[in-house]
């Protein structure tokens, strides 16, 4: 009988595959935001949520890892990027936030807007003179807030960049509207790409996502991930997807 041979061949993985990495940006400046915002009602309460961080702070390790000299703005969060390469700045509030944009995203050559920033934040209490004192008092009559919505920063930054900026929004909502509502924001706020992940990633190890840009679907994970691994999954298709940084950043800092 003749001889016959078999060929074996690897099983697939569940790993992402990663893309090619021509153009590792050496030196090119990533602004990312993490974490979430805390607003006061007081010196000692505040209406914050469920953010911890953790993907932005992945985010801004894969990126140094590769030569980004990143910045990493960064809110009430007990996490810290493990490189010290990165360099970080706190904020606090929507209002230390917009402050740290205004400073540093005119010479970011990509911004990615990770942080869970609040909607809305409750309005200075009138007529309780407590208030002012640092905290308020527990009363039987009870405590009514009105709330007031922050500044929208990512529009904000969105309008004033110049040529050869990227800019990477999040969406965050319930799987029955993600995508939809993923499209209408990265058309409203004028950005990239945007990644869509549906409500249980908050707060979460793992990361099931879609990235789209202005034209449609960039693409998918190979389901739930590790935000680990997703950091270096979105890097892969910023740089492939993303125009090179061709202009000079603005010579001067105007307001968000």
């Amino acid at each position: 009988m003749g001889s016959s041979s078999l060929t074996l061949q690897a099983m697939p993985t569940s790993h992402p595959t990663p893309l090619a990495r021509p153009h590792d940006p050496v030196g090119r400046r990533m602004l990312i935001t993490a974490g979430p915002t805390h607003e006061p009602i007081d010196a000692v309460r505040f209406i914050g949520n469920r953010s911890s961080g953790r993907l932005g702070v992945a985010i801004a390790d894969a990126a140094a890892s590769r030569g980004w000299r990143v910045t990493l703005l960064l809110g009430p969060t007990s996490l810290t990027p493990s490189d010290s390469r990165v360099e970080v700045a706190r904020f606090r509030t929507t209002t230390d936030l917009e402050g740290l944009l205004e400073q540093h995203f005119p010479s970011a050559d990509t911004l990615i807007m990770a942080a869970a920033v609040a909607d809305y934040r409750p309005k200075p209490l009138t007529g309780r003179p407590d208030a002012a004192q640092g905290k308020l008092k527990r009363s039987e009559g009870g405590l009514t807030l009105e709330l007031e919505p922050t500044p929208d920063l990512l529009a904000a930054c969105s309008k004033l960049r110049v040529s050869g900026q990227t800019i990477v929004g999040f969406a965050l909502e319930p799987r029955e509207r993600l995508l939809e509502s993923a499209a209408a924001k990265i058309t409203r706020k004028g950005l990239d790409m945007i990644v869509a992940n549906p409500l249980e990633t908050m707060d979460a190890p793992t990361i099931e996502a879609t990235l789209l840009g202005p034209a449609g679907v960039l693409g998918h994970t190979p389901g739930s991930i590790s935000k680990d691994a997703f950091a270096d999954w979105l890097l892969d298709r910023i740089q492939t997807h993303s125009v090179p940084a061709a202009s000079a950043a603005p010579s001067a800092v105007r307001g968000l």
